[in-house]
């Protein structure tokens, strides 16, 4: 990298970029201004680990590994939540959609019936409705 003499003003293309972190990354202490992306500062995270020791960095692996593990256990838990959540939510929607349909069809059945002229009580004991409600029709 002898032939690369840009410095951190003269950066324009990606390759630059690219080149000067190459080049430089070793003696960074912080992560320039000009590498403030997502790609850059995961590759300043990986020079990062690549200066452990092999002590630290079996360490690190190890705590990525517990991390991981459990997060794989609470998003496996969380999905199977949303699951459990939406077939709750579709039973408990077709049931109540049945009660109203059920509902319904007893008001249809005891307004076709009052306006026949048949009595209340027959009414009441055919549809199963209030002596209030049918009265209300």
């Amino acid at each position: 990298m002898p032939n690369f003499t840009k410095n951190e003003n003269q950066l324009k293309s990606r390759l630059d970029k690219w080149l000067y972190f190459i080049k430089y990354s070793e003696d960074m202490v912080k992560i320039p201004e000009i590498f403030k992306d997502k790609f850059f500062e995961k590759a300043f995270e990986k020079a990062e680990i690549a200066k452990y020791t092999e002590t630290d960095r079996r360490n690190y692996e190890a705590s990525l590994k517990t991390y991981r593990d459990l997060k794989g256990v609470i998003d496996t838990a969380y999905d199977k939540g949303q699951t459990n959540g939406k077939i709750e939510g579709k039973i408990e929607g077709k049931i109540e959609g049945k009660v109203e349909g059920i509902l319904e069809e007893k008001y249809v059945i005891a307004k076709l019936m009052k306006d026949e002229g048949e009595p209340i009580e027959k009414i009441i004991k055919f549809t199963g409705l209030s002596k209030k409600v049918v009265q209300g029709l």
